[in-house]
């Protein structure tokens, strides 16, 4: 049951923002490129900023939607690491050999929340035909259910509580879940679902509901360095992000640390 809880870019143009990033970068030409899931942003900025501090180049991160990064990879896009916020992603950058052999591990846990604006006091029910009635009242904010992950997680449970049918026609579809957020944020949809992590970034959502972890596949963050890097900063700093200071960051802005290598 759902708990109540208080408290396709144009190729042209991701490529010529990479160039952009690059430039925005210099004049460290050691600082690796990471590309992460949008809701990695709060916590991986701040171990981006406590590895600096330890007197390494302050790595460079793009935040986008984990498929989109995925297909920026693909199409050659410079990067050293990707940290994707689900496991299919990933699989596919396997698939194609461009993963560097061994660095894959889980880098941390999420969990699937409806959110509200703030202000409001909404009881979400367990599933079923009132869960449907109260989520296709008016426009429910998603991340692209087709392709982005948080979207995909929020498909399946909502198909796994049997509101899936009556909800899909309402659906407003966000190139990531940072932007289904916003939607929420700004009061353009009643609901939305999102990662836990990034209601708590939020001081104008609340959390209405947290989905069962039954409902979808565990959440599970992977990173790997990329085959084609040749940054040396790029393996040091994957290390230190699944290190237990690194976990300690994440941990601090919500995540669960699931530990499984591969």
């Amino acid at each position: 049951m759902i708990q109540s809880f208080t408290r396709r870019p144009v190729l042209g143009l991701v490529l010529a923002g990479f160039a952009a990033l690059l430039i925005g970068a210099a004049p460290s030409a050691q600082a690796p490129i990471v590309l992460a899931a949008a809701s990695l942003q709060e916590s991986l900025t701040a171990a981006a900023d406590a590895w600096a501090k330890a007197g390494h180049p302050r790595p460079v991160i793009s935040f986008a939607a984990s498929s989109t990064l995925a297909r920026q990879v693909e199409a050659g896009a410079p990067g050293d690491l990707f940290a994707s916020a689900d496991e299919d992603w990933m699989d596919a950058l396997a698939a194609k050999a461009l993963l560097a052999t061994g660095t894959r591990a889980d880098l941390v846990g999420n969990r699937l929340v409806v959110v509200e604006p703030g202000g409001r006091h909404s009881a979400i029910p367990a599933g079923g035909v009132r869960l449907a009635r109260i989520l296709s009242a008016g426009p429910l904010a998603m991340a692209d259910p087709d392709s982005v992950p948080a979207g995909k997680y929020g498909k399946t449970a909502l198909e796994k509580l049997g509101a899936w049918t009556a909800v899909a026609p309402k659906v407003a579809r966000a190139e990531n879940v940072r932007a289904a957020l916003a939607l929420v944020e700004r009061g353009a949809a009643p609901f939305g679902i999102v990662y836990l992590t990034d209601a708590k970034a939020s001081s104008k959502v609340r959390v209405a509901g947290v989905f069962p972890p039954t409902s979808h596949p565990p959440i599970l963050y992977p990173i790997a360095r990329l085959a084609r890097s040749t940054n040396p900063e790029a393996e040091g700093f994957r290390r230190f992000l699944l290190s237990p200071r690194g976990r300690a960051i994440f941990a601090r802005f919500g995540f669960t640390a699931p530990g499984r290598q591969r």
